[in-house]
């Protein structure tokens, strides 16, 4: 499992090295965007809500609410990921794909 990003040089230096990119319709991407917003927003929030010392019980229950809304976004690349990243390399014969995706869905079934 690659480590977690801590900081924007690590994300740039993901964006630059890897030669592999994802294949999102514009519509997609959008979507994705969109839904970054609203739970980058909703971190804020939860951050306010700590800050403002509201009851713990109410800030879990808006970190749970944020957590889903992430697990969403996964959901939705995963899909994609499959539908045409993973068919794809299987197509040009690498089948290394599958346990890519299969340490992928792993990660994804720890949360």
């Amino acid at each position: 499992m690659e480590p977690f990003l801590e900081n924007e040089d690590q994300l740039a230096s993901l964006e630059t090295d890897s030669c592999r990119k994802s294949h999102h319709s514009e519509k997609t991407k959008k979507n994705l965007v969109t839904r970054l917003n609203r739970i980058e927003g909703q971190i804020r929030g939860i951050k306010g809500l700590i800050e403002k010392d509201v009851y713990c019980d109410d800030v879990i229950t808006q970190i749970s609410a944020t957590q889903a809304a992430l697990n969403s976004v996964a959901k939705l690349l995963l899909e994609g990921h499959m539908k045409s990243c993973v068919i794809e390399r299987i197509q040009e014969g690498d089948h290394e794909v599958v346990d890519e995706l299969l340490v992928t869905i792993q990660r994804l079934m720890k949360k």
